[in-house]
């Protein structure tokens, strides 16, 4: 998978990333999953709540093979906070390719 497509797919999720928090009252539902899965595929976690009024996500992460601690954060940025979650292997490329694909967003790629 080339710079280039790797860039577009990224690009596409991080605008659909920025749409989505921006226009929350839009298929909200829809979006937080878009949300937590990006979440949690970064972390490798469960039990993800995001609470957007107060901008924090509550989740649980891995410390062991079969435990988990629970931990929140608070963003100053929900949007920056997600997006900064996102990363650049190809299995993630694909994963966010599929994401796209699913939100009917054809990337250039």
């Amino acid at each position: 998978m080339g710079n280039f497509t790797l860039d577009l797919i990224l690009e596409d999720v991080k605008n659909l990333i920025s749409y989505s928090i921006t226009n929350q009252e839009v298929e909200n539902s829809k979006f937080e999953s878009l949300h937590k899965a990006i979440i949690k595929k970064y972390f490798d976690a469960k039990k993800i709540k995001i609470n957007y009024l107060e901008q924090t996500v509550d989740i649980q992460l891995p410390i062991s093979k079969d435990k988990y601690t629970p931990v929140t954060f608070e963003c100053l940025d929900l949007n920056s906070f997600i997006q900064s979650c996102l990363k650049k292997d190809e299995q993630s490329i694909r994963f966010y390719q599929n994401l796209l694909t699913h939100y009917n967003i054809v990337s250039a790629a």
